[in-house]
């Protein structure tokens, strides 16, 4: 049975660009372990594998729900582990590729997620506002999520740090685990090329189109690019600043998804051209066995 490899790292890594080189010289299809992509139509601002690379390796984890529509972690491990099965039963290499921690330990440490949120405390957090929320995450000592103004994502990480998710202690079997460590220097200059990518490809004009169909409140619209093209849309800064701000929030992002995902000790943290000769050289002793 082929190993699930699993490679991690924050945004703008170079993560996906190598897993798709890798899939295809080991004939592997690539499961997105994002948050964000799992988003129909939001296509420029999240920034989602062009079609030429998902003509070249099949993509798994994109398009699965409306913008706004309700997606956990644990929907997306029962989604994961069934593509994954799948991939396997068809003799090609499952590649589990993303920044999500929450959506990555879910599957690799085989969360096993508890009842369903008490309604009472439910009904209290709602009405709380975003602020009181970050509040009592900081009080609390909650790890706040990727999105941290996706009030529904803060809520979700309320609730399971009063579930206590029982969790592995080691990954899974038969896992290779990879994390893409990126100078910060280096990091920082790919956020910003991105951003000028993005707004190139029409970014402000996806997200005006998605906030008149879905609302500006949409939680799927609070996400770094659409909520700042939104303020920007209402006239609170120009273009230049915008981009600024954009480059800003990716950057407050990668540091929060790298703090996630250095809590893991079982990720082997080496940069893009190790992990490539190290990945390879796994799956091939894998095949020869």
């Amino acid at each position: 049975m082929a190993p699930l490899v699993v490679i991690a790292g924050p945004t703008a890594s170079g993560k996906t660009a190598l897993a798709i080189e890798l899939a295809e010289k080991f004939g592997g299809e690539i499961i997105c372990a994002d948050s964000r992509t799992i988003y129909k139509y939001m296509d420029i601002g999240t920034a989602k594998p062009s079609a030429e690379d998902r003509a070249r390796v099949p993509h798994h984890g994109i398009d699965l729900v409306e913008p706004g529509e309700d997606f956990s972690a644990a929907d997306f491990k029962f989604y994961a582990l069934g593509m994954i099965a799948d991939i396997r039963a068809r003799g090609k290499v499952p590649f589990l590729v993303g920044g999500t921690g929450l959506y990555i330990d879910a599957v690799v440490y085989d969360y096993q997620f508890g009842p369903k949120a008490d309604p009472v405390q439910r009904e209290i957090l709602e009405s709380m506002t975003l602020e009181q929320l970050h509040d009592y995450c900081y009080k609390n000592n909650v790890k706040l999520p990727e999105n941290i103004y996706n009030k529904r994502y803060v809520i979700r990480a309320i609730e399971q740090k009063s579930i206590n998710v029982k969790r592995r202690v080691a990954p899974v079997e038969n896992c290779i685990v990879v994390g893409i460590a990126t100078d910060r220097d280096v990091l920082r200059q790919r956020i910003t090329q991105r951003a000028e990518q993005l707004f190139a490809d029409g970014v402000v004009d996806e997200a005006k189109k998605l906030g008149e169909r879905y609302g500006w409140e949409s939680e799927a619209m609070t996400g770094n690019i659409y909520r700042l093209v939104h303020e920007y849309l209402e006239g609170r800064w120009d273009e230049g600043q915008l981009k600024e701000r954009f480059v800003f929030a990716d950057w407050q992002l990668a540091k929060r998804q790298l703090t996630w995902l250095k809590r893991r000790e079982h990720i082997e943290w080496m940069a893009l051209s190790e992990a490539k000769k190290y990945i390879s050289r796994r799956l091939a002793s894998s095949v020869r066995s």
